[in-house]
């Protein structure tokens, strides 16, 4: 049976390698938009008021509540069709190919953006205001006060929700594979049909996903000792 799995001639090895890049590359672009975008929308809806707030909250009462599948597939079957849409009135005629790949980063980014604005709204809420106050007494500028006092501690207070939510978007990358994108659930399937041996290259695409998961969590500790070294200097 590991014979299916080998790099040989008649092994399926390096068509689950394929699929497994495409994979990754799939979620580190996904959580890399997702990232970003949630921390601008946390940052523009710190006040709980007002039509940004209000825009906020229906944005995350929609794609909080639909599966991210539904929203791949409407990106993917529709979303050059709203693309051109919204140009239209600019009087801007574009022609736009929506591939498997695309739907399925923007799908994952529009979905886990929301809750990475929640978990990242928290952590930034919970960053001590004197922190805020003592920069801006100073006369820091803004942008400075973000990015090297207010994000770098906030950073430390959402790290263990971020990974978790890496871990999920990682595992939710397998519903790409029915928009057509041969990521590595795809290519496990392609490879059971050929050989009639479905539980050898699933189990192997398990253990894909499990050996990653734990690569994740050890790094992950190892990056909340690097955020937490001034922490404990402080604190000393």
């Amino acid at each position: 049976m590991l014979e299916l799995i080998s790099f040989g001639e008649k092994g399926y090895g390096w068509l689950l390698v394929q699929g497994a890049w495409i994979t990754l590359q799939l979620s580190f672009v996904g959580f890399a938009a997702a990232l970003v975008l949630g921390v601008l929308i946390a940052m523009a809806t710190l006040e709980r008021r007002g039509l940004r707030w209000m825009a906020w909250r229906v944005y995350a009462s929609v794609f909080m509540g639909v599966p991210s599948l539904l929203v791949i597939f409407l990106l993917f079957f529709g979303g050059a069709e709203i693309v051109r849409g919204l140009l239209a009135p600019f009087g801007i005629k574009a022609k736009l190919d929506m591939t498997p790949f695309t739907a399925g980063a923007i799908g994952l980014a529009i979905v886990y953006s929301a809750y990475m604005a929640e978990l990242v709204r928290g952590a930034i809420q919970n960053v001590p205001k004197g922190q805020l106050e003592s920069a801006a007494a100073l006369c820091i500028p803004r942008t400075h006060i973000w990015t090297k006092v207010i994000l770098p501690q906030a950073a430390r207070l959402a790290l263990p929700g971020l990974v978790n939510l890496w871990i999920i978007l990682l595992k939710d990358t397998a519903l790409v594979s029915l928009v057509g994108l041969n990521d590595i659930i795809a290519q496990a399937k392609i490879a059971a049909g050929s050989t009639k041996q479905p539980f050898v290259f699933y189990t192997a695409a398990a253990v894909f996903f499990i050996l990653f998961g734990a690569v994740t969590v050890r790094y992950s500790r190892y990056l909340r000792e690097r955020l937490e070294r001034g922490q404990r200097t402080a604190q000393t």
